[in-house]
């Protein structure tokens, strides 16, 4: 019987690191799209693409993705140990937060939870995950015109009862998007945006800033990321969602009574109550001058009840899929380290690859 294979280069010093810090707290960068409105201030030319723009907030990592460093108090029932392990980050969230529409919808369709786009197959050994999206804002942009309907296109702004007039930028290329997906495939339904939020699924490109302050090196992981919800199990997107995470994760053992379902309750489960019961809060981000929707809202609740519905339905996992990682070891003043280690051999959903590290001047 071969040994289960090993974990990445960078993950033991990295843990290693993480452990130094008082409150494990990282910066996660992701891109926000403008808003329609926004748009059509900005914008008049149908052949402008899409404009994005930089958000990013202190997160807690939760650990990595199948080893979880369990809370004693935690009272939920625990996936076996042994099964699996893996490199993912993972931390938790509210699903009424905004950074959940740069997670779940933002970028180019073509690469979220999509093995048949072309970049998706990517097999350049010295092509990161960054350097994928590039390429693909490119193949994007260059057919940005070639993708809006041709009457779309023709008959934009000739009658004023149609419902196109007026619309620039990425609402009139996501009118396209709309009518074609409807000739192409109108057997399947199309999911609305609040659909999308509330599902398993994601793929966004984000980067996640530690900076270790006692051993003095900072990591920078770069990859994508992914909504573990409640449906993780029964939708389609989150079956996809888990065979894309499984060929990122390692086997150790032979049980096979694992599930993400189970880890996510873990996850809420390691939480503290009074934690737990900010998910019972007013919806993040509304004006406090207005009335608060929703029964049992409110600031300063604690929550025992691992199933609460209301705070189950708002909680969620996320994790990062790392392609890059900037390792930079600043212990010593006159002689900075930093390596760059990065994902190779393989893209997402295509099963195990390896790590090529390089070492560069800082």
């Amino acid at each position: 019987m071969s040994p289960p294979p090993s974990g990445a280069p960078w993950r033991s010093a990295f843990l290693s690191n993480v452990e130094t810090m008082d409150s494990p707290e990282f910066n996660l960068a992701t891109l926000r799209r403008a808003s329609g409105a926004g748009a059509r201030e900005r914008r008049s030319s149908i052949l402008t693409a899409p404009q994005y723009y930089p958000r990013s907030r202190t997160c807690i990592f939760r650990g990595l993705l199948a080893n979880m460093d369990v809370n004693p108090k935690n009272d939920a029932e625990l996936n076996p140990k042994g099964v699996w392990e893996s490199d993912i980050l993972t931390f938790t969230t509210d699903v009424r937060m905004d950074k959940m529409a740069e997670l779940v919808s933002v970028f180019f369709p073509s690469l979220i939870l999509c093995r048949s786009h072309p970049l998706q197959r990517q097999t350049d050994a010295h092509v990161s995950a960054f350097e994928v999206i590039a390429k693909a804002e490119k193949s994007e942009l260059c057919a940005w015109e070639d993708g809006i309907d041709l009457d779309l296109r023709s008959a934009r702004g000739s009658d004023p009862k149609s419902p196109t007039t007026g619309m620039v930028g990425e609402e009139l290329w996501e009118e396209g998007l709309r009518r074609e997906r409807g000739k192409k495939t109108p057997e399947v339904p199309i999911k609305t945006r609040e659909e999308k939020l509330k599902g398993s699924g994601g793929g966004a490109v984000v980067e996640a800033t530690f900076w270790t302050s006692k051993p003095a090196v900072q990591w920078r992981v770069r990859g994508r990321a992914y909504v573990l919800a409640p449906d993780i199990e029964s939708s389609s997107e989150g079956r996809e969602v888990m065979a894309l995470l499984k060929s990122r994760m390692r086997r150790q053992g032979g049980d096979k009574n694992w599930s993400f379902a189970r880890e996510i309750t873990a996850h809420f489960g390691n939480l503290s109550p009074m934690m737990r019961g900010t998910f019972r809060n007013p919806p993040p981000g509304r004006p406090v001058s207005q009335p608060v929707e929703g029964d049992g809202l409110a600031l300063g609740q604690q929550v025992t009840d691992l199933d609460d519905p209301v705070a189950r339905a708002n909680f969620r996992v996320v994790v990062i899929v790392p392609d890059e990682i900037d390792q930079t070891d600043l212990s010593d003043p006159e002689h900075g380290r930093r390596w760059l280690h990065t994902y190779v051999g393989v893209m997402h959903g295509k099963g195990q690859g390896e790590w090529e590290t390089v070492e560069v001047w800082p």
